[in-house]
């Protein structure tokens, strides 16, 4: 009943606030609370009642293993093996930590997909930079424009302490992912018998605020740069995507270009935004699920239903080992379960309804944000029949050489085709992540494309 009412009194201030245009920030005695009983990001500090999930001790320190040439790290717990494995024969005794995708998924393929569930490490941590600037951003950043937009916002986690499920998806949106990242990955899409053609791909992603040289005192509407350039096949190799995304969506909505080699010609892209074709995706996934979810919520209605414990991918050092090799990973139907690993973590639950009016493919998704990073854990997607169609899971990592909590892999699957998507795969790649590159804002210019797209 008090959750109830607390939920039942959280969404009459939402509709209030959004009356106005404006959602307010959280009050200094709230934000006090950020490093004492909550983490510097939010999450509970304190473990579960059973112990099963720990407390928050400070994650991983930056030398908790070798990193090698390639940026590929050592995992910090090589000999630990799973406390159990959850399969088809024994699902039902695990359902209530389950989201309903990944209960699904068992029943999707009963023979093959299993669930190792290992110790939960709460690894992930953030530099002292944005720790400073979560708690700066708890008391002065506020929705704007019906909460499409924010305002008075610094680098990353702008509602440490959530009030609703539009705060709540903002924070995954804009969190902390290095400051400039360049990474060489492979996206694939298997058949249903397992076979796959790989597309190679180099991405850059660099929030503007944090690069150097950049008048931070002049107001920008720019939230990050993002470049995605086709290295192989070589029918696709050459093609660029750029993207500016922006902070207030509503003022200025997402500037897309696309570089096509062949016609070696520049237009703009207003297709890469919600229901958009994802680059080389065989349809299997939207512009909207890169990164999980990205882009402006304004087409859903979002609920925040509060927080649970379920198991998720988490600490995925074993599957992005450069001793394994794409076959090893990719299998029909899902990745191969004897490298992944699942832990018990505490996740907020964050609904999302697809407005009156408005047009996309996915009428519902369920969102499952872990506490201690803001990333999208799972997310299910249901087609405008109230059917369960995809489901989402991240495969995270935290990289704490640079204290940056991200994904290994992003996959989504196909319930209905018996397909799946994956997406950051780099075991072959002779180079996986360069963080922290020399990012300029020059770079990432219309003009510029042409030069990133050379062959």
């Amino acid at each position: 009943m008090k959750t109830t009412k607390r939920l039942l009194q959280t969404g009459a201030l939402t509709l209030s606030l959004l009356a106005t245009g404006v959602m307010a920030a959280v009050s200094a005695d709230e934000a006090a609370k950020l490093g004492n009983t909550l983490t510097p990001v939010g999450a509970e500090k304190a473990g579960n009642a059973d112990g099963s999930i720990p407390a928050w001790t400070g994650g991983l320190p930056v030398n908790a293993g070798a990193v090698d040439s390639a940026g590929f790290l050592a995992d910090p717990f090589p000999s630990e093996k799973p406390l159990f494995t959850i399969t088809a024969q024994n699902v039902e005794q695990y359902k209530d930590k389950l989201t309903p995708g990944q209960y699904a998924m068992f029943k999707r393929y009963p023979e093959t997909y299993r669930m190792p569930v290992y110790t939960t490490h709460r690894t992930a941590n953030v530099p002292d930079s944005i720790v400073a600037a979560t708690k700066e951003n708890a008391t002065n950043t506020k929705l704007i424009q019906g909460g499409e937009g924010l305002e008075n916002f610094k680098f990353a986690n702008p509602f440490p302490i959530p009030k609703d499920g539009l705060e709540a998806i903002w924070n995954h949106i804009t969190r902390y992912r290095g400051a400039s990242v360049r990474r060489h990955v492979v996206q694939v899409t298997p058949q249903a018998n397992g076979s796959f053609s790989p597309v190679s791909l180099e991405e850059e992603f660099a929030f503007r605020s944090m690069m150097k040289g950049v008048d931070t005192s002049q107001p920008s509407n720019i939230l990050f740069y993002f470049k995605q350039r086709v290295t192989a096949p070589s029918r696709l190799a050459g093609n660029v995507l750029l993207v500016h995304e922006t902070i207030d969506q509503v003022k200025e909505p997402r500037m897309a270009w696309l570089y096509n080699a062949g016609q070696r010609r520049v237009r703009r892209a207003p297709q890469v935004s919600y229901d958009g074709p994802g680059t080389a995706a065989d349809g299997l996934r939207t512009s909207d699920n890169l990164d999980m979810y990205n882009g402006s919520p304004d087409r859903y209605d979002w609920q925040l239903l509060g927080k649970k414990e379920i198991y998720i991918p988490y600490n995925s050092y074993r599957l992005d080992s450069p001793k394994l090799k794409y076959t090893d990973i990719v299998k029909p139907g899902h990745l191969n379960p004897d490298l992944t690993r699942y832990e018990l973590h505490r996740v907020w639950h964050v609904t999302a309804t697809l407005k009156q009016g408005e047009r996309h493919i996915y009428a519902k998704r369920d969102f499952y944000i872990d506490e201690d990073t803001w990333q999208a854990a799972a997310i299910d997607h249901y087609d405008g029949r109230g059917t369960l169609w995809r489901v989402a899971e991240a495969h995270a990592q935290y990289y704490y050489d640079k204290q940056v909590p991200w994904y290994a892999v992003e996959v989504i699957h196909d319930l209905l085709s018996g397909r799946y998507l994956a997406l950051g795969l780099k075991n072959e790649e002779k180079q996986a992540y360069e963080f922290d590159y020399p990012a300029k804002e020059s770079d990432y210019t219309p003009a510029a494309l042409r030069q990133s797209g050379v062959r």
